[in-house]
């Protein structure tokens, strides 16, 4: 991993041989482990994709580290990885120190690490076989230099195959899923596979998230029934899993994730962000009680 972080420095113009310093002296080899100092791994999945799991994900970091934690978010959608570009980080490079990987920062207390910072181009597929992508995880848990962390959000790719396989069995200290869906009847049967896959995992499901759960109106700032409500309550209920809440779909939100501005930074007043502040209040009490 420390390799491709030293040729995606060279195919982007940023190693000493152009005249350009590199930010750090990397060596070649495999890397040994990086002992990962975290209390709590939260891994974030869905059935499907097109819930809005990434969305949740780096808005749930954001809630948590707003509440004085500290937090990572691990992003391991390979072949979409999309939270760089939701947190305007799109062509930053992790820093490596010696033989370990360094996140790169958000907040003084939030810092992320991604597949799409290893692309030399942001629009290059990731076209690898099973081996090779659970090889690629692997690296991201155990070469990632954190620190000492509260949580560790893992953003999983949608679906339960290898990659939610692998951080199942790789990641230490996890202490449970949180599983997203909408509310409407196709997403929650993909959820209700998600649950089931972590319950054969023989991990707690830490709740169920209700994305898109009703939508803000843009005029008078209320929540109206939009896609449909409760498919991922019922769901929660008929497993007997937590319900950790809904979040209401806020255009605000898709356009602050597409222009890379964190939203809590500039919509704490809205019901969508008080309902996460909730969701994240809600997951805390479970983990840390």
């Amino acid at each position: 991993m420390t390799r491709q972080i030293e040729e995606t420095r060279e195919t982007r113009g940023e190693t000493k041989e152009n005249g350009r310093p590199a930010p750090a002296q990397v060596q070649r080899g495999l890397p040994p482990r990086v002992e990962m100092d975290v209390r709590h791994v939260i891994l974030v999945l869905s059935g499907k994709g097109g819930v809005g799991k990434s969305t949740v994900s780096v808005n749930l970091a954001f809630a948590l580290a707003n509440h004085g934690r500290r937090v990572g978010l691990l992003d391991l959608d390979l072949h979409g990885p999309s939270v760089p570009k939701m947190l305007g980080l799109e062509g930053q490079v992790p820093a490596v120190i010696g033989n370990a990987i360094q996140p790169v920062p958000v907040t003084g207390n939030l810092s992320v690490m991604s597949m799409a910072f290893l692309l030399p181009n942001p629009t290059d597929p990731v076209i690898w076989r099973g081996p090779m992508k659970i090889g690629a995880i692997r690296q991201l848990l155990t070469e990632v230099n954190w620190g000492s962390l509260d949580y560790l959000v893992v953003d999983l790719p949608p679906g339960t195959g290898d990659e939610a396989l692998t951080n199942a069995q790789a990641a230490p200290n996890i202490r449970g899923a949180v599983i997203v869906t909408t509310p409407q009847e196709v997403a929650v049967l993909d959820a209700v596979k998600a649950i089931r896959f972590i319950e054969k995992q023989e991990m707690p499901v830490i709740g169920v998230i209700e994305n898109m759960s009703g939508m803000v109106c843009p005029h008078c700032g209320g929540v109206v029934d939009l896609f449909g409500r409760g498919g991922g309550e019922a769901a929660a209920a008929r497993f007997g899993v937590p319900f950790l809440g809904g979040i209401p779909l806020d255009p605000e939100m898709m356009r602050s994730g597409e222009e890379g501005r964190p939203f809590i930074l500039q919509h704490s007043d809205s019901p969508t962000w008080k309902a996460i502040d909730a969701v994240m209040e809600n997951l805390v009490s479970r983990v840390e009680s």
